[in-house]
């Protein structure tokens, strides 16, 4: 099973603390839209016939597109593509620009999955991140989805400098009274060249506590894991059933393509990127040509990765895997490595299988980057 990606690189306005691609402009929104079916076009043998299991429609803000451009990128897909028989078919939404109206078209063209970035539920921390809806607007379309859609997540951001355990909390009951299956919950992180990094660094903005995030997270592992939810992934969330078939495919290695301006591809052996520039990219598309860069993964950075995305993991990582793809030298090596966190209670050996514990569950990406090796035996 493989997965597309499709990145709609326009927005309404710039969140503070977002460095992801995107345009305010809508100038040159029709000609990359075209663009971005010739690439669907272009690079449709690619996944050499194998069934597409997710669809995502990520960005920027795809829920600003018309219901009719969305179905033109999904018809291009469908004539060039093989979907599986129960396709995930996901579209990254704005509460703002989920009217009732809205929703329902987009479930008759056959989105079966939304991706609302909520944030939060509260007016001063949209404010803070200069969010495009408000408080008002986030219960309300939440009101309206359930109403049509089974399959939601929504998105949350934790541990903002005037955020309290509180206030959290609050965010989490009121996510949790609409009856979603899935939560995605990012800690807020400062990002060079935005917004939030110049106020912290102007002094407007007090910086981000570190501390005060781990507690967040704790308070929301805890409520979750209470509510039926499974912590299948550090930041995701999802009931029996309700787990991301995209993300997972990413995290557990399937191939996907990455359709648009600074999407990324992977295959198993190398990575792709598509430049991070609306012009440029519809120029080279225009001629044919993928505007791209490749990396050739090789073995050290497979092992490194799936130690990262491994430990992120709730069933962790797989030694017998290890063994199979790098050899028992450098099973033996990982065991020697993880030997001092598991003796300070961060890490554990179950099953066969290396993976963080409830303790070490924050400091996931730092115990992952003590594991990495740059050398394999």
């Amino acid at each position: 099973m493989a997965g597309i990606y499709i990145h709609i690189p326009f927005c309404k306005q710039a969140c503070h603390y977002c460095d992801f691609h995107f345009s305010t402009s809508l100038k040159h929104k029709s000609r990359l839209l075209g663009a971005l079916q010739v690439e669907l076009r272009l690079r449709s043998a690619e996944l050499k016939g194998e069934a597409v299991q997710s669809l995502y429609f990520g960005g920027g803000t795809p829920s600003i597109l018309e219901i009719w451009e969305l179905r033109a990128l999904m018809d291009v897909v469908n004539e060039h593509y093989t979907l599986s028989d129960s396709p995930e078919i996901t579209v990254e939404a704005n509460p703002d620009d989920l009217s009732l109206e809205k929703l329902e078209n987009l479930k008759q063209i056959g989105v079966n999955r939304l991706s609302i970035g909520v944030q939060s539920f509260f007016g001063q921390d949209l404010k803070l991140m200069n969010r495009a809806h408000n408080a008002v607007e986030a219960e309300q379309c939440l009101s309206y989805a359930t109403q049509l859609f089974d399959n939601i997540t929504l998105d949350l951001i934790y541990g903002m400098p005037q955020m309290d355990a509180e206030r959290w909390l609050a965010n989490i009951e009121k996510a949790l009274s609409f009856n979603v299956p899935h939560i995605s919950a990012y800690a807020l992180t400062v990002e060079p060249q935005t917004a939030l990094a110049r106020f912290i660094d102007k002094g407007k903005m007090a910086p981000l506590n570190e501390a005060a995030a781990e507690k967040h997270y704790r308070i929301l592992r805890k409520v979750l894991l209470q509510a039926g939810f499974e912590n299948y992934e550090f930041s995701n969330f999802g009931k029996p059933g309700y787990h991301s078939k995209a993300n997972t495919g990413y995290w557990t290695g399937k191939p996907y393509l990455g359709i648009g301006p600074s999407a990324h591809s992977y295959n198993g052996k190398h990575r792709s990127w598509n430049v991070a520039h609306n012009i440029k990219y519809c120029q080279a598309i225009e001629q044919g040509q993928l505007p791209s860069e490749t990396e050739i993964l090789t073995p050290i950075d497979r092992f490194n990765e799936k130690i990262m995305v491994g430990l992120r993991l709730a069933q962790g990582i797989s030694l017998a895997e290890i063994t199979d793809e790098f050899g028992t030298g450098t099973t033996q090596r990982l065991l020697e490595d993880s030997k001092k966190p598991i003796q300070s209670g961060l890490l554990e050996e179950v099953n066969g299988r290396l993976r963080v514990t409830d303790q070490g569950r924050f400091l996931t990406d730092g115990i992952a980057s003590d594991l990495f090796s740059v050398h394999l035996d």
